[in-house]
């Protein structure tokens, strides 16, 4: 437990940080450290559930279709992990037929009225999926690094 509060405590830190650059990394280190596209996709299969389950913000995913989340967050993670993968940001809703429409991510957000509280929830699910999945705390925390200037897209209220 001990283990999982610095996690967040430095997960959070790391989430505030507006000066970070929103690239990949550009070698594949984290990439390598998040047992590549298979460990992406363990600790997206684990981070999904999580967050269903979490009463702050399992609401916030009600109209989403989770199959299409989950393989863009595989995506998102693995390009920014410096992996060789692109993120096509594409998003789909229930109410949508095809591939969906690609918009950015303040696009996707922007009606979802998501609080810091909200966000803070979905970085310590994450840290605990990655936790679940035996990911290194400095690995861990450079994946967050790098997701972490969306903060300003995402957070709308």
């Amino acid at each position: 437990m001990k283990k999982l509060s610095k996690l967040i405590g430095a997960g959070l830190l790391l989430a505030s940080s507006l000066a970070l650059a929103q690239t990949p990394y550009k070698d594949d280190t984290v990439y390598r450290g998040l047992g590549g596209k298979d460990g992406i996709k363990r600790i997206v299969d684990t981070f999904l559930p999580i967050v269903l389950a979490d009463p702050r913000i399992k609401d916030s995913f009600a109209d989403f279709d989770i199959p299409q989340v989950n393989a863009r967050l595989q995506e998102q993670f693995c390009e920014f992990a410096g992996g060789p993968c692109q993120y096509t940001g594409r998003h789909r809703d229930k109410t949508m037929d095809g591939v969906g429409t690609v918009r950015d991510m303040k696009t996707v957000h922007q009606d979802l009225q998501i609080t810091d509280a909200q966000f803070n929830a979905l970085t310590e699910d994450l840290q605990i999926a990655m936790e679940r999945n035996d990911v290194p705390n400095h690995i861990a925390n450079k994946l967050v690094a790098k997701l972490a200037p969306m903060r300003r897209d995402i957070v709308t209220k």
